[in-house]
């Protein structure tokens, strides 16, 4: 197998081993249901950030593909064959993830891909199925300007443009409630995705007569956030857009805290839900989202039924929040693309299941997804999201907030 941690979830309870210097992850064995599955194993491959900077927000990817998987091998799996999912520790490094999709296609022999979290392990995925010519559904690419690949499909529905709708959605759902902000501090991460938002954040910003307080980049993994903070502070601005992945905006917030500084009102790309929530330095804090474990987002069968296991899937895994949000939705919804296609086409065939996704799209538990604009980018399904009461509440656009709830500001 090569080096590189290596978790088979499918037909057989057992353990996978990686070869060299990898080690092994305990298998998540999925077992054949009798009578529901049979035969060879549709093989699905991908990598995902299970160690590294990403690693927590790529734990949510594992629990929520483990889901899936058991769920869909009850049910007569695809093709009426269990599915079994070769998944390797791409360590949150885009390089490796490139080296690790040749592996699987070219060693490992999967049948199909499902693409790793972040979007520039997203992009080295991509290139490598472009490569070989085969389809790539993934769940968290955030640059669709860069995805010109005719066989990728996202998950994450930020429409074609996100750079524009994304921050706008920001200031609209301020100004709904009369906190239109006269000033802003932007801050971000090199990451790419984030750092794209971060710069159409100050376009918008510009646009809509919003002064540019503070536009600041840090490099990705940057542990000292005590120089920003103080920038930040000095800065002062109505609004702290902050160009946050993973754990960048906690981090941010601790390191204001030291300075006695809370920001007026503040804005985090796409961070990890449950340390923003679960601290009281979180409070008020906007996110994105497609999804979350609330009405009316949550009141299809499936939704609810995916709620109930990811709560307890979560809870087994000791993650710190066990809501599924925006990140399990749409990795279950990429998932469902997947399936969605196979069973519908009766093929692992590439350029058939491209054709039909193409064509007729797919139903998520986040949603109908198109794949008829720009890059394979359909509609903006983004909402946006506020902590209140240590939890995540949806808050924009008024006819999808949850009920009883509107944004709070300064």
């Amino acid at each position: 197998m090569g080096t590189g941690d290596c978790t088979a979830v499918g037909v057989t309870r057992r353990e996978a081993f990686a070869a060299g210097a990898g080690f092994a992850l305990a298998a998540a064995g999925i077992g054949t249901v009798a009578g529901q599955t049979a035969g060879a194993p549709v093989r699905v491959g991908g990598t995902l950030a299970l160690t590294g900077p990403l690693a927590q927000t790529g734990a949510i990817h594992k629990v929520v593909g483990e889901i899936f998987i058991e769920q869909t091998n009850q049910a007569g799996g695809m093709l009426g064959r269990p599915i079994e999912w070769v998944l390797l520790d791409d360590q949150s490094k885009p390089d490796l993830a490139r080296t690790f999709y040749e592996r699987l296609i070219t060693v490992d022999k999967v049948d199909l891909l499902m693409g790793p979290y972040a979007t520039a392990n997203i992009l080295s995925a991509m290139a490598v199925a472009q490569r070989f010519n085969k389809i790539l559904v993934h769940h968290t690419f955030g640059i669709p300007k860069l995805a010109n690949y005719d066989k990728h499909f996202p998950a994450w529905p930020l429409g074609p443009e996100p750079e524009k709708t994304m921050p706008a959605a920001v200031f609209d759902a301020l100004a709904s409630v009369g906190k239109t902000p006269k000033t802003v501090a932007i801050v971000t991460s090199k990451f790419p995705s984030v750092q794209f938002i971060a710069a159409g954040a100050r376009e918008i910003a510009k646009q809509r007569g919003v002064a540019e307080a503070l536009y600041l980049e840090f490099e990705f993994g940057n542990r000292d956030f005590g120089p920003i903070a103080a920038r930040v502070r000095e800065a002062d601005a109505d609004l702290l857009f902050v160009g946050a992945i993973g754990l960048v905006g906690s981090q941010l917030l601790e390191a204001l805290d030291q300075l006695n500084h809370a920001p007026k009102n503040h804005y985090y790309v796409y961070p990890t839900p449950g340390p923003l929530a679960s601290s009281p330095l979180g409070a008020n804090a906007l996110a994105a989202t497609a999804y979350e474990d609330l009405a009316p987002l949550n009141a299809s069968p499936v939704a609810m039924e995916f709620s109930k296991l990811f709560h307890a899937a979560a809870a087994k895994a000791n993650l710190p929040y066990v809501a599924p949000d925006t990140q399990a939705g749409t990795s279950y919804a990429a998932w469902q693309m997947l399936t969605e296609a196979v069973n519908a086409t009766k093929s692992l065939d590439d350029q058939a299941l491209a054709d039909y996704l193409k064509k007729n799209g797919a139903d998520t538990i986040v949603g109908k997804y198109r794949f008829d604009g720009p890059n394979n980018y359909g509609p903006d399904l983004m909402k946006v999201k506020q902590v209140q009461d240590a939890a995540w509440d949806i808050v924009w656009p008024k006819e999808l907030a949850t009920p009883g709830k509107t944004i709070l500001g300064k």
